[in-house]
């Protein structure tokens, strides 16, 4: 099976050089035009996404080959791709960067080799001239494997100095796709993790996607753009898919019988059960804009294991969906709404009851905040007795990760990767029973198991470990 939709990846020499602005821009003007656009992020980075969402109108996915997996990478793209006219995939930092210490992995350039598709470089052209050859020539050449299809020059800021960019790219030999001119930044607020969410800013959002559309339409080449991206070949394999990978995936562990019970009498015929209405497993997901993180692909592989999904917003609902029997709470912004969240007081009480019944409770970094007793000294969910609190020291990074113990998502052992991303820290950053054992950049415990919840700040993408879905989801139904 092979599949020959359109694509391309939007990198950039380093951060801050404008390939947000060039890769919304250029999904949002091509949506325009009528066509089906499918957006994509490399790395772990839940924010951009929202953008390419608000874009294109589809939802936002992530590539990342340190999460996921390299092997992963095509199948996820395909399945988010599938049905689109075209593709168009943002970077992660400089083209070359990755996982610190891994070479190439989770790079920009693993990405684009691995989907075969033309690298778009955005260049910030302020401050040189003849010098802008010497970079695009590094990063033509650095790695054959990455084939650069074409340049944008960015912040420019006279027609003599864009005669002056051309002139020096002509030895080169790549083409120059668009010159955007010195102008006013869009308005993108950011604070102390990155651009502001658009779940938190809807109209101002959308608003700044179309400013980004406009830059675009009128400093690029949108047809040598769409040409360089209709020029790439078919990808085999099939897509991903939440219901297929968990068909194929082990089964939960089997509970073992009470040892010493009597064997089933072979005389004893059961009668045969009465039709029963269907259980609704309602899975609770907090959205809204205190909770803005999540991967696509969680939600689906819930549903793939029988759940329905309900998506609330802890800011504006008093209480859980009708029938929840499980909760996720991803990550986002709580340290930002702290007074609204712990005025909510109703949903913080139900969110302690149903994890004082045992029901299946998953937490990553926001919602870990949100379960523990406080944080800046408001109170919160109390679930966890823990407390939270803003920190100037940001902790970043991917993490290795080993479940301590059998948990509602994972059985010990289980061995999974992750990411931290937040500038608060949880005292103690561990209960007696931890959720994993992280290996760098130390060797170290954190997290929390108790009863059915599991709270951590490691972000995880499920698709790397579809069992856990699954494992949810039976823990959903038997507690």
């Amino acid at each position: 099976m092979s599949s020959s939709v359109p694509r391309l990846v939007i990198a950039a020499p380093s951060s801050g050089t404008g390939k947000t602005t060039v890769a919304t821009g250029l999904m949002a003007a091509l949506a325009g035009r009528g066509l089906a656009v499918s957006p994509h992020k490399v790395g772990p980075d839940y924010i951009d996404p929202g953008y390419h969402a608000l874009a294109t109108g589809r939802v936002g996915r992530n590539l990342d080959a340190y999460l996921c997996g390299p092997e992963l990478i095509a199948p996820l793209f395909l399945h988010g791709a599938r049905g689109c006219d075209i593709a168009v995939v943002e970077g992660v930092m400089g083209l070359y960067d990755g996982a610190a210490g891994e070479g190439e992995l989770a790079s920009t350039a693993q990405v684009a080799k691995v989907l075969r598709a033309p690298v778009v470089l955005v260049v910030d052209a302020s401050s040189q001239s003849r010098s802008v050859a010497a970079l695009v020539h590094g990063f033509v050449s650095w790695d054959p494997g990455v084939r650069v299809g074409g340049v944008i020059l960015n912040k420019v800021a006279s027609d003599r100095h864009e005669e002056l960019l051309r002139e020096a790219l002509d030895s080169v030999g790549v083409p120059v796709l668009g010159v955007l001119r010195r102008a006013a930044p869009v308005e993108t607020p950011s604070r102390h993790l990155g651009l502001v969410p658009v779940a938190e800013r809807r109209t101002e959002a959308v608003e700044a996607v179309a400013a980004m559309a406009a830059q675009v339409e009128q400093g690029c080449d949108l047809e040598a753009l769409l040409q360089l991206a209709r020029g790439t070949g078919a990808l085999s394999g099939a897509a991903w898919d939440a219901a297929e990978v968990l068909a194929s995936s082990p089964p939960p562990p089997l509970t073992v019988p009470t040892v010493g019970a009597a064997p089933p009498d072979p005389r004893f015929r059961p009668e045969r059960p009465r039709p029963q209405t269907p259980v609704r497993l309602v899975v609770a997901v907090a959205g809204g804009p205190a909770f803005t993180f999540s991967y696509a692909e969680h939600s689906e592989l819930l549903v793939a294991a029988g759940a329905e999904v309900v998506v609330f917003d802890p800011l504006r609902d008093e209480q859980l969906p009708d029938n929840t029997v499980g909760l996720v709470i991803g990550g986002g912004f709580p340290e930002v709404y702290a007074a609204e969240l712990s005025a909510n007081e109703p949903l913080r009480k139900a969110v302690a009851a149903l994890a004082d019944t045992g029901a299946p409770v998953a937490a990553e970094c926001a919602g870990l905040l949100y379960l523990c007793r406080e944080l800046d000294g408001r109170p919160m969910c109390g679930v966890l007795d823990a407390t939270a609190r803003m920190n100037e020291r940001l902790t970043l990074g991917y993490r290795d990760a080993v479940a301590v113990g059998d948990s509602s998502l994972a059985v010990a052992g289980t061995r999974m990767r992750g990411h931290e991303f937040h500038r608060t820290v949880v005292e103690p950053g561990s209960g007696a029973a931890p959720a994993w054992g992280v290996r760098a950049p130390v060797r170290r415990v954190e997290g929390f198991v108790q009863q059915g919840v599991h709270a951590s700040y490691l972000h995880t993408h499920w698709a790397s470990e579809p069992g856990v879905a699954r494992r949810f989801v039976e823990r959903c139904r038997t507690s």
